[in-house]
């Protein structure tokens, strides 16, 4: 793949607080940043996708009296996993990982503003309605292939994946330029599910 005006590398979530040491740490995240910085120089887009909750987020377990860190609750949009503190906005654990190239990016966005409603996706947040504008965005910049990589495959990367699709898009996941959490099975479930949408994996190697 040789990517040309109409193809866009988006880069979801690579903060310091899914680093290991961090408050919600993905496995092995660190190692993304090297291959990201490397992709980012073969596209011309790049959008950089950043977590940015308040304080009172519902989707955090301490807002939730007597529960825990992977606990699910009801919640009027469905089920929602409760999370440990993170990415507030502000703190330095929103901030970008330490070393991830953010000059090439034309647009920032950021999701999980609403203390009312989680947001995984770079499209559409867990409500499932409300909409971020980045496809809206894109279409005004002529994209058509939209590339993934970041944090957390299962989760951010998967479901930013997914809703690309459904609004048309052309979808690619970097599969050396992912990790995953892996919650009870999770990442293979995602990667099922990617794979079913059409979403293909890539190996950054195949991109020249």
């Amino acid at each position: 793949m040789t990517p040309g005006n109409t193809d866009l590398l988006l880069v979801v979530d690579v903060q310091v607080d899914f680093l290991p040491g961090g408050a919600l740490p993905v496995p092995g995240g660190d190692a993304v940043v090297a291959p990201i910085n490397a992709l980012q120089h073969r596209f011309r887009h790049v959008v950089l996708m950043q977590d940015w909750h308040p304080a009172d987020h519902v989707s955090f377990a301490d807002t939730h009296p007597g529960r825990a860190p992977f606990d699910t609750v009801a919640l009027p949009y469905g089920p929602q996993v409760l999370w440990p503190r993170h990415c507030v906005q502000g703190s330095p654990g929103a901030g970008f990982a330490p070393g991830l190239a953010t000059d090439r990016a034309s647009l920032v966005v950021r999701k999980g503003l609403d203390p009312r409603v989680d947001s995984y996706s770079a499209f559409l947040e867990a409500d499932r309605t409300t909409r971020t504008g980045l496809a809206g965005a894109l279409r005004e910049r002529g994209i058509t292939r939209v590339v993934l990589c970041g944090l957390a495959t299962d989760f951010c990367v998967a479901w930013s994946a997914l809703d690309a699709r459904d609004a048309g898009f052309d979808v690619r996941v970097v599969e050396d330029a992912v990790r995953g959490i892996d919650v009870d099975g999770s990442l293979a479930r995602a990667w099922g599910r990617m794979e079913a949408a059409g979403v293909r994996r890539i190996g950054s190697a195949e991109i020249v």
